[in-house]
């Protein structure tokens, strides 16, 4: 099994944006190193400073340098027919993947993290980046920061690890059914081999423990994994990766309900890496009022502080679409309820247009109904017209009483996005809504 070593040094941390500032290569035989190369690079834009003092190289060393396109040839005949090995491998894969994409290589060859290796062969340590890895391991690091020197390092831990019987593990890591590589460098695979296929909702923390990302799923695990594959190099998904220490997960009844629990989480933790339902809500509601000539109207606003809609949403369209349900089944007036704005040559009469009106509010009204949705094992309670909570109830619970039913379930609390899936959900499986008188 023949090796390349790799490591780089870039002038910042996304392969789409920065470029290459040093690349070196040990090509490694499996039983010893058989040949090294190493070239600075010019990127073609300026280093910024603290990663020159990072790595003591500066815009003055590379501007004398070969251009990436230059060497690319090389550097690709290099690599193709070699397992691609670096000290978290998929910064450095990514970045000289996309670099000899950009000068027409198209690199295809398995990679291997030496973190991930580390972890398996060493375990116990209480860090595995490479610094702290060689003072466990007694590897001395010449020139820190550089790619050579952090290069030959890489080498000498894949050196102990085929030397401490790694050889079979390192052929189950290549073998394409395993995923391990394809996990984050920070995250230990046993996280990820204990995660349930069933429906839930998964938490990824930070090396603090702090949630950085919530998510829903049909069956928890391929879930999660599907967060890692494929070779996205952008900013976001690379912040994303790296920041992602240890997973939590709560197993839910239902799909459905894992839903409801995923809007609760991310209003109740706001991750960083959650965009939907993090912004603050834009609420809107449906207003009556009556008008100086008498009529009763309906009407879409922005929902105001100390102003009580007769129904809120969190999306316009949704008020549109029940707003336009009641002009259809009350014969309202289009123009009365400010959706067309045409004007009118003759209103309806007031008196009777009034009575639709109110007939509409009613029906509004009978509408905040006290019901449970039942989905196979899994119950979700609305008391008159809100939300209160959910989990699973006893077979023999009876459901025409509440008392038996709330102290079962969980409270939450509601809001914009919950009322949409709910209304949502109830009217798309009538079968599974039961009424409570």
């Amino acid at each position: 099994m023949l090796f390349a070593v790799v490591d780089i040094e870039t002038t910042g941390g996304f392969p789409q944006q920065h470029g290459i500032t040093e690349i070196a290569i040990v090509l490694h035989n499996g039983v010893e190193v058989e040949g090294r190369y190493e070239t600075l690079v010019n990127p073609h834009q300026p280093i910024p400073p603290f990663i020159a003092n990072m790595t003591g190289i500066s815009d003055a060393m590379v501007a004398v340098a070969p251009s990436f396109e230059e060497v690319a040839p090389y550097i690709f005949n290099l690599l193709k027919n070699r397992v691609f090995v670096a000290h978290n491998v998929n910064f450095d894969f990514s970045f000289v993947k996309h670099h000899l994409q950009e000068a027409g290589f198209h690199l295809q060859t398995p990679k291997l993290c030496t973190i991930r290796l580390s972890r398996k062969v060493f375990p116990g340590y209480r860090k595995y980046g490479l610094g702290h890895l060689c003072r466990e391991l007694g590897i001395e690091i010449e020139n820190r920061h550089r790619a050579g020197g952090d290069a030959l390092a890489t080498a000498q831990v894949l050196d102990m690890v085929l030397r401490n019987n790694g050889r079979t593990l390192i052929r189950e890591m290549l073998k394409k059914e395993n995923k391990g590589q394809l996990l984050p460098p920070n995250l230990p695979e046993s996280y990820v081999l204990d995660l349930p296929e069933q429906p839930g909702v998964y938490y990824f923390h930070d090396t603090k423990g702090k949630v950085v990302y919530v998510g829903k799923a049909k069956q928890i695990k391929k879930r999660v994994v599907s967060h890692f594959t494929g070779l996205d190099t952008s900013q976001k998904r690379q912040d994303f990766l790296r920041s992602i220490y240890s997973i939590t997960h709560t197993v839910c009844p239902t799909e459905f309900i894992a839903c409801l629990l995923e809007s609760v989480e991310i209003k109740r933790l706001w991750p960083a890496f959650n965009k939907s339902q993090k912004r603050f809500e834009q609420l809107w509601g449906i207003y009556h009022f009556e008008d100086n000539r008498g009529y009763r109207r309906l009407a879409i606003d922005k929902k105001q502080k100390h102003t009580t809609p007769v129904a809120s949403f969190s999306m316009l369209v949704d008020a549109h679409r029940l707003l336009w349900k009641l002009v259809k089944d009350f014969e309202l007036h289009p123009v009365l309820c400010f959706l067309d704005n045409t004007g009118a040559k003759e209103l309806p009469e007031m008196e009777t247009y009034n009575q639709s009106v109110q007939q509409a509010l009613d029906w509004m009204e009978a509408q905040k109904e006290t019901f449970l949705i039942r989905d196979k094992e899994g119950c979700v309670l609305v008391e008159e017209g809100k939300f209160y909570g959910m989990g699973q109830i006893e077979k023999d619970t009876d459901l025409t009483r509440l008392e038996q039913i709330k102290p079962q379930l969980v409270a939450y609390p509601e809001n914009e996005v919950l009322r949409s899936m709910i209304r949502n959900f109830a009217e798309r499986y009538p079968h599974k809504v039961v009424k409570i008188a």
